[in-house]
């Protein structure tokens, strides 16, 4: 298992302790099953790729949640009749849950050759992008007639 040093996030990251101990946990409990990839589309775009294999696409569900994603599986009940020499394919029930950022919406999913992708995008408001503010030097002019008027 790989370990991440958070320690130069405190440095500079002002508010974001949960975040990197969020982090830390997530990555010391990471559940393996099923395996998935998380990829970095374009800037405000992302992917979760996840390999289900033996799954049908009336056995998954994906829900969201405020800042949660939820991918669930659920295997339906096999013929007991069946006698495996080996059982490779772990084909049983799961639940995995993603930690949304603000503002990330799931736009899209696919099931196709038991790979379930994701899309997801961040939309961040107008009122909350960041915006250039005008310095007016015309104030300075103010503020001192004031005081001489004083």
């Amino acid at each position: 298992m790989r370990t991440f040093d958070l320690t130069p996030l405190y440095r500079s990251a002002i508010g974001f302790d949960r975040l990197a101990s969020l982090l830390e946990s997530r990555a010391e409990s990471a559940p393996s099953y099923p395996p998935y990839n998380i990829e970095l589309v374009s800037e405000d775009q992302y992917r979760i790729v996840m390999a289900l294999a033996g799954f049908d696409r009336s056995e998954l569900d994906i829900t969201t949640e405020r800042d949660s994603l939820v991918v669930t599986g659920r295997k339906q009940k096999e013929d007991a009749q069946k006698t495996y020499l080996h059982r490779g394919i772990a084909a049983r029930d799961f639940e995995q849950r993603f930690q949304l950022a603000n503002h990330v919406k799931v736009t899209t999913a696919s099931f196709d050759n038991g790979m379930l992708t994701i899309e997801l995008v961040r939309e961040v408001p107008e009122a909350l992008k960041p915006r250039k503010i005008a310095i007016d030097g015309s104030n300075v002019h103010v503020i001192e007639q004031n005081r001489e008027a004083a």
